[in-house]
């Protein structure tokens, strides 16, 4: 969940950009482009020594990679085919290229060949020589089904509407949350605290049995935590759980997901002060979970999260989120531009990311 100080002023741009920025769609556009492939930035940077284990598989080669622990499928070219990390689920998979894009509230360009999914089960050494493992990599080592990534840009501003066999939307605009009566411009304006069944509109029973019931103000809406539950959890079936100490799985909140044993930390939390803002962000991956500190009001929680997306056409380290400024998932800049590099709003308040 975000929440921000009470108050706080953003930088107006430039008239002439905001023409062009509205002059564009008013949604997440989602496309598929070969011919950007060239221009598409590099899947994963390596900057450990690598030393290879195993015997290659036809023109492939494996390796084992270091900080974090993790395994990497190369072609005959050297060239980053897949990537799996030790003790998670998520995978990164080399495809087609693809670019992201927000034109209503930002000239950011996100061109990526990088395919985020999650495995049947957490990742371990010498996994690629599993039976569950080769069966799911044939079925989706090149497949364009829909990916993390193609999920979360689902419920983007205008993004076109989904249903189920049963008539239940799944997919489509999300708002963050319903007006705050006591709230305003720039100082929780809108209520947290809506999760993925608020979304859909419908009650969701969880592992440990507990039967949540969505708030009739909160239909379509999803706050950050809730963004993140609805596309790795809902939508890509990883465990959840009903609050951040009821069953096992994902947990409720930003504070309980950063703090929580699921997964692989890969920035590990050392507190929440500004001196605790991890001092390089290169070891991030697509698809990693990244969380902030952004409101002294919360004391020692963390609250807000999103998805880091690898890195824009201009170089900059991006990730999305639902926030309450943009009122819902946005990689904008409204409220703050969604970059983890730099001294900005964001990377500022950067603490920790984690590996589901």
């Amino acid at each position: 969940m975000t929440a921000k100080p009470a108050r706080r002023t953003h930088p107006v741009l430039h008239a002439a950009v905001v023409a062009v920025l509205l002059a564009g769609s008013t949604y997440f556009t989602y496309e598929l482009r070969k011919e950007e492939q060239a221009k598409a930035p590099a899947v994963l940077h390596v900057t450990d020594r690598a030393h290879q284990v195993g015997a290659q598989e036809g023109a492939q080669k494996w390796e084992r990679l270091k900080n974090p622990e993790r395994s990497v499928l190369r072609g005959a070219d050297g060239a980053v085919l897949a990537t799996f990390t030790d003790g998670a689920r998520t995978a990164s998979l080399t495809g087609k290229s693809r670019t992201f894009t927000e034109p209503a509230t930002t000239a950011t360009r996100v061109v990526t060949e990088t395919w985020v999914r999650l495995l049947p089960e957490s990742w371990r050494n010498g996994a690629e020589r599993e039976r569950w493992f080769q069966d799911w990599f044939k079925k989706y080592y090149g497949s364009e089904e829909d990916d993390l990534f193609a999920i979360a840009f689902q419920y983007g501003d205008q993004a076109p509407v989904k249903k189920d066999a049963a008539g239940v939307q799944y997919a489509g605009d999300a708002a963050f949350g319903p007006l705050n009566p006591n709230g305003s411009e720039g100082n929780d304006l809108r209520l947290e605290q809506s999760d993925f069944y608020d979304y859909l509109g419908i009650p969701y029973t969880f592992r440990n049995g507990t039967t949540e019931r969505p708030e009739k103000a909160k239909y379509r809406a999803m706050d950050c935590s809730g963004f993140i539950r609805t596309v790795f959890g809902y939508r890509g079936r990883f465990p959840l759980m009903a609050s951040d100490t009821a069953g096992n799985g994902l947990p409720r909140t930003a504070n309980g997901m950063a703090r929580s044993k699921v997964g692989v930390d890969i920035l590990a939390l050392g507190g929440v002060g500004a001196q605790d803002r991890p001092a390089s962000v290169d070891v991030l991956q697509p698809g990693d979970l990244v969380f902030f500190k952004l409101d002294a009001r919360t004391g020692e929680r963390l609250d807000h999260t999103g998805m880091y997306l690898g890195n824009d056409t201009d170089g900059h380290k991006i990730f999305i989120s639902s926030r309450e400024e943009a009122n819902g998932p946005t990689i904008g800049d409204k409220g703050g531009a969604s970059r983890l590099d730099g001294n900005g709003y964001y990377a500022a308040a950067l603490r920790s990311a984690k590996r589901l």
